[in-house]
């Protein structure tokens, strides 16, 4: 039972971090849920890119935090984001960031530990080479 213990302190940390409302904090459901709009919001993953090709929310983007200013500009100008990372430190960073260049941003209530305990699918990159048709 150490990850109820784990996602406590870790939602704790996120909340307690400058810049956190409770207004902005999406429950991993609500954000499942939200995923299956006409029109979803656009979930950032500011892990590292190897935390994210070990798996991540389906549909989110890679968008380390230490590379924010470098490609935000790839990011549809206004749109609504939901950001995480493990334990919320570096989506707190990110997120004024993007907010200052015109994003509304929201963050993944428990970051991805959370997704995960949730037992919601979780997007791992296909092992095998392109164009593999073997089953």
């Amino acid at each position: 039972m150490r990850t109820i213990p784990s996602l406590i302190l870790a939602l704790s940390t996120c909340l307690a971090l400058p810049g956190a409302h409770a207004g902005d904090a999406l429950p991993p459901h609500a954000l499942a849920a939200e995923i299956e709009r006409p029109t979803p919001p656009l979930v950032v993953d500011v892990r590292s890119e190897e935390e994210y090709a070990a798996g991540h929310v389906p549909g989110a983007v890679s968008l380390p935090h230490d590379r924010v200013g470098e490609l935000a500009d790839r990011l549809e100008a206004g749109r609504e984001l939901v950001l995480y990372c493990r334990s919320g430190r570096r989506s707190r960073i990110a997120g004024p960031e993007l907010e200052a260049r015109g994003f509304r941003v929201r963050y993944l209530e428990g970051d991805y530990p959370a997704w995960e305990a949730a037992g919601l699918s979780v997007a791992r990159p296909d092992p095998r080479p392109q164009g593999d048709a073997t089953e």
